[in-house]
Order: structure tokens, then sequence, then C-alpha cells
């Protein structure tokens, strides 16, 4: 952990270098020293170099260390649930729904002001919350969640979700539906400290509570009916899991729109080196969650600067050969 935590800082501050304008070490150094040193953004810098660092690459990076953790966290903790290593919000859906309600809170005017700031990740939560329920109950069949079935549900309830969500895009302003694609397709850009420290506080708070249950969840991956003989409450575990999991969902889609795949590959990832300990599983997930995202970031906004595209272009590049992999791996093991 001391090592993922050392490696988390090294990446955020060497991704910091890179963009349309390149900044030096040492410059990059010099005004994080200074910032560390004052602790207020305004006072900082005074030259491009600092205004680029503190006020656009520096709150960017940051949202995309929380949004990853986020991400890998909720797909840890779904796993875990689901029994299932291809569990994943953006797969099952649950990011559509986030998006989606995301997306009528911006048709209908919510959020656009400080005072309602905290509205768009509410409105994701309600409707990441709904779609896990929805596939929960069509995937359900006599007591189990068989595979096939929870990736079909996902399946169809993406298409109806996205097809609502472009529904809204249509009837929205064209610079606001060009805004709302752009966001769909997930992006970083520009975040302000507001929002990240709103994302920041759901994330905290969800993450805590998650890993707080860690030891509960390495009981429930043996088995609902044996977790309920050592004493734990599953159907109350499951119900409290499902909702925190779509409050963090929420909230990190509303600033971040839909970045798929992160809570698929990382979990797995993670989980061949430290093990399936979810005490030491989620921590690890979370870190190594942040730094794949910064880097994907790093890599959309300067693979054709001064141009960037969409981070979650890069997920889906790196995530959907991962998807494939993982399904023919589980198809040859029950063959």
């Amino acid at each position: 952990m001391g090592a993922l935590v050392a490696a988390s800082v090294a990446t955020c501050i060497l991704c910091l270098q890179f963009g349309a304008t390149s900044v030096d070490l040492a410059t990059l150094l010099s005004v994080m020293t200074q910032l560390l040193t004052a602790g207020n953004t305004e006072v900082v810098g005074g030259n491009t170099a600092a205004t680029i660092m503190l006020h656009i690459r520096l709150p960017r990076v940051l949202m995309g260390f929380v949004v990853g953790g986020s991400l890998a966290a909720v797909g840890v903790t779904l796993q875990a649930l689901l029994r299932n290593p291809l569990a994943d919000p953006y797969v099952l859906g649950v990011s559509s729904g986030a998006a989606l309600g995301a997306a009528l809170a911006m048709l209908l005017g919510l959020g656009a002001s400080m005072m309602l700031l905290p509205v768009l990740p509410l409105c994701g939560f309600v409707g990441g919350l709904l779609a896990l329920l929805l596939i929960y109950r069509l995937a359900q069949s006599q007591g189990r969640l068989p595979v096939h079935s929870l990736l079909l549900a996902g399946v169809i309830l993406n298409a109806i979700l996205t097809a609502l969500i472009m529904f809204i895009t249509s009837i929205m302003e064209p610079n606001r539906s060009a805004g709302l694609m752009a966001w769909l397709m997930g992006s970083l850009t520009a975040p302000g400290y507001p929002a990240l420290g709103v994302v920041v506080a759901y994330a905290v708070l969800v993450s805590a509570i998650v890993l707080h249950k860690a030891q509960a969840l390495n009981v429930l991956t043996l088995g609902e009916e044996t977790a309920r003989s050592l004493g734990i409450e599953t159907e109350r575990l499951k119900k409290h899991l499902f909702v925190l999991t779509a409050l963090l969902t929420g909230a990190v889609v509303s600033v971040s729109g839909m970045i798929g795949f992160v809570g698929m590959m990382v979990p797995h990832a993670v989980r061949l080196v430290v093990g399936s300990d979810h005490r030491l599983l989620l921590p690890a997930s979370a870190l190594v969650g942040g730094m794949f995202l910064v880097i994907s970031d790093t890599i959309a906004r300067t693979i054709l600067a001064p141009a960037e595209i969409p981070v979650g272009i890069v997920t889906a590049l790196a995530g959907g050969p991962f998807f494939l992999y993982l399904l023919l791996w589980r198809k040859d093991r029950m063959l």
C-alpha cells in the first residue's frame, strides 16, 4: 500500500507536465512548493505556467484520480455482491442510469448555480440506483444471478437508457446538446474546485463505509448461505451496498460522464496481485484505478494536442478487448 501511495503521487505529478503546453519538472515542482506553502491557488504564480498548472491541470488530474478510484471501488463491490468478475457499473447499465438522471437535471436547469451544486450527483444517484435495482430484478432467477441473464439485462437496459439520453439531447438547445454529447463520452475537462470538493466528499464517505464492510464482503463471496450461517445479514448488506455503489456512481458520472471499463479491468488485475481480501483489495484497487484514469486522461489530451479526445474513448479501447478476454475465459471454464 505504501508503494501504491507513492506511485499514485508520482503519477499525478508527472502527468501534470503534459498537455498542449509542456511544463518542465523544475517549474512544476516550484509551483507545487509555492502552493503547499501558501495553501491558496489564488496567491500562487503570476505566470502562464502557474495558471495552467493550478487552474486547469491540477483540478483535472485530481478529478481523474478521484473518479478512477471511485469507479474501481464500485467495481470491486459489485463483483463481490454478484460474485462475477464481469460486473461493472458501465457494463451493467448503472452508469447509463446515472447519466440519464444527470441529463434530466441538466435539461431542467438544475445544478447550474453554486447553491444547487449537489443536485447533479443526487439525480445521478437516483438514476443509478433505479437502474441497478431493475437489472437485479430482471436477471434474478430462483435466487441466483446467471451471468448471461445479468449481461443481457445490462445490454437491454443500456440500450433503452441510451435512447432516452439521446432523446433528451435532441430536444436541448444546440450549444447545450453538443456539450452534453461530449460529456456523455467521458470528459474531465477543466473541473472547478467546488465540483471537485463535492465529488471528493461523496467518494471519501462512501468508500469509508464500504471499507468498513470489507470483512462482510469477504464472507459474502463464499455464498449467501454460508454468509448467513456465519451471522451475516446478507439481504441487508446487499441493499446497503447497492445504495452506496449507486450513490458513488451517480456522483462521479455527474461530473465525468460515462467512463467505461475502469471498474472491471482494475479490480481484476489488482486481485491477481494482492488476492481477494477486500480489506486490501478495495484500497489497492482505488489507488490503481485513480492512476489508470489519470494516465488515460493524459493520453487523451496529448495524443492529438492541442485537440483532445474524450477519455472514455481511451478506456473503452483498453477495456473492450479485456472484457472479451474475461468473457471467453469464463466460457472456457464452464465447458
